[in-house]
């Protein structure tokens, strides 16, 4: 028995081994700084990570173990990529305190003297300037996380991360389950959605450096599973929950609008647009449900005031945003962020509006492929675009017949070569490569018969 299990699953076994090696080299071993490094060990588990889900493609159970057994490799591990962990503990050590973590920064806290919080002046200085002297921008449910690690144990760094690593897992595990019975109902293959739970982006970015974009995923999906099984109630409640883990699913709110009103031609349209109209409003008080245990004048004014900052002061990995940027420097010698940041917003909400409305999106894929376009146009107009960002485009790419998100997750991650021993510094010919190879591939997808008259002509030249 043990002999034939062996040789059914020596490769894999091979492959899983050594995936999990390069995986600790990477959580235990690895600098920021050191992009050769960071790159190689990361080509090298994309590779490895693609021939294991191809030759286990059948076998749910074994991925599931192996995909659960690489984030275990972490468990132990200080987040190396991003220091933004520190700022979660101190969010959740201010609510074990019932102290309001949206009424003043961390800088303030000490200013004042305070000392509630254990290890404060270390967790300050750990997140960094940027962080210490800005408010709080996670959401309620998002604090909530931070509160459960909070509570327990109270001065011990490690002990927060492995309960922030515990419920990322949970997350991805709901995503992996929701997201497999969706893909069954849609006719397509189950397996796709281990580009997601094993694609090593997510293995890196959210288990490893304890991004939360997983936990708002699980929520969302789940939300849509409700929908689609006509649990339009559920759904909007998971999806309010889901808000208040990351901001981000309020874009797709309009794109629901077709799958209410237009979806079930045999109903009067009125009475649709009153189903619309009341699942955007369990949404909406979902949300605000949440954010009631921290409500105040000063909330409002510091929450709005730091979503703001990421529209009109933050730069980070940018695509177009640095096109109209350097545009501005031309015609009148300055950074124009702040302009930029109040007219690129409106350019997302216009595209979001004309896809609700312009095309249609009654069918599952319809759906998820217009909040794949709907985000994808979101992102590649911000002015900041974290890696882990590329979290969601990746799983609605799962759900869709396009695969450009799979690259995305894996060019995203030219951007740290930003970290350099000497300080910060975006490399702009790396993250020119980066949209550049990212934009043609999308191209070639959306549009596949103008790539095929396109590679048409380019034969007939070539061959004249």
């Amino acid at each position: 028995m043990w002999k034939a299990l062996y040789i059914k699953y020596k490769i894999p076994l091979l492959f899983s081994i050594i995936i999990s090696v390069l995986y600790a080299s990477f959580a235990y071993d690895l600098e920021r700084f050191d992009f050769i490094k960071l790159i190689t060990i990361y080509t090298a588990l994309f590779f490895l990570t693609y021939k294991l889900i191809q030759f286990n493609h059948g076998n749910f159970k074994f991925l599931l173990f192996v995909g659960i057994l690489f984030r275990l490799v972490f468990i132990g591990a200080l987040p190396n990529l991003s220091q933004d962990f520190y700022r979660f503990i101190w969010d959740g050590r201010l609510i074990a305190n019932f102290i309001n973590p949206y009424l003043f920064t961390p800088n303030e806290y000490l200013l004042n003297g305070y000392n509630y919080i254990a290890q404060a002046e270390t967790l300050t200085i750990e997140m960094g300037s940027l962080s210490a002297g800005n408010f709080s921008n996670y959401p309620p449910i998002n604090q909530l996380i931070f509160g459960v690690a909070g509570l327990f144990p109270k001065t011990s760094i490690l002990g927060s991360i492995i309960i922030f690593r515990i419920i990322i897992l949970a997350a991805d595990i709901g995503i992996l389950f929701i997201g497999r019975k969706i893909l069954i109902k849609i006719g397509k293959d189950p397996k796709h959605i281990f580009w997601y739970f094993l694609n090593p982006f997510i293995l890196i970015e959210l288990t490893g450096n304890l991004h939360f974009e997983g936990v708002m995923l699980f929520f969302f999906l789940a939300s849509m599973y409700a929908l689609i099984k006509n649990k339009w109630l559920i759904s909007a409640i998971l999806l309010g929950i889901s808000v208040s883990v990351k901001l981000l699913p309020l874009l797709f709110l309009p794109l629901l609008f077709q799958w209410f009103v237009n979806k079930d031609k045999s109903i009067d349209w009125r009475k649709n647009f009153f189903k619309l109209s009341l699942y955007y409003g369990v949404v909406f008080t979902t949300v605000a449900i949440t954010f009631l245990p921290f409500i105040s004048q000063e909330l409002i004014q510091n929450y709005s005031q730091t979503i703001g900052l990421w529209f009109q002061k933050f730069e980070f990995n940018a695509s177009v945003y640095y096109l109209f940027r350097w545009v501005g420097y031309q015609l009148v010698g300055w950074n124009t962020i702040a302009t930029l940041g109040k007219i690129l917003p409106i350019l997302v909400l216009i595209t979001v509006l004309a896809l609700s409305f312009f095309r249609k999106n009654t069918s599952v894929k319809q759906l998820f492929s217009a909040m794949l376009i709907g985000s994808f146009c979101y992102f590649s107009l911000s002015t900041t675009v974290h890696p882990w960002y590329i979290a969601t485009p990746l799983l609605l790419s799962i759900f869709t017949p396009y695969r450009f998100a799979i690259l995305w997750s894996f060019v995203a991650f030219f951007s740290y070569s930003a970290y350099t021993i000497d300080g910060f510094q975006e490399n702009y010919v790396l993250i020119t490569i980066e949209y550049g190879v990212l934009f043609i591939f999308a191209f070639a997808e959306f549009f596949p018969t103008l790539k095929q008259k396109m590679l048409s002509q380019y034969k007939h030249f070539v061959h004249r």
